[in-house]
């Protein structure tokens, strides 16, 4: 099997007041490990945690819609609390944000 056929996808997507605002902390938090980047006109940030992994969250009216890519499930769920945690500190007036998970 490669990568492919063992990837796990998820969408999420987090209500919130200032998805663009959150979205561009946590960039400039995470650029410090990794080579993240934002995309101003399309209000996107893009997290590559490995060759595998990978996070995509763009900021929607109403909220945080995010797109996780992991090796497998356990570690796609195992991200996805760590997002959140990381989310909930730069929303900290509005958290604990509530998160709604899909599998692809």
């Amino acid at each position: 099997m490669n990568a492919a056929e063992t990837a796990s996808t998820a969408t999420g997507f987090a209500p919130c007041e200032k998805p663009e605002r959150y979205i561009q902390q946590l960039v400039k938090h995470w650029s410090h490990k990794m080579a993240t980047s934002w995309l101003d006109d399309a209000a996107m940030g893009v997290f590559p945690f490995s060759e595998l992994e990978n996070a995509v969250m763009t900021a929607r009216p109403g909220g945080i819609a995010i797109t996780l890519t992991t090796g497998d499930l356990a570690r796609n769920e195992e991200l996805r609390g760590v997002i959140e945690r990381h989310i909930d500190r730069f929303a900290f007036r509005e958290a604990p944000l509530t998160y709604e998970w899909k599998n692809q």
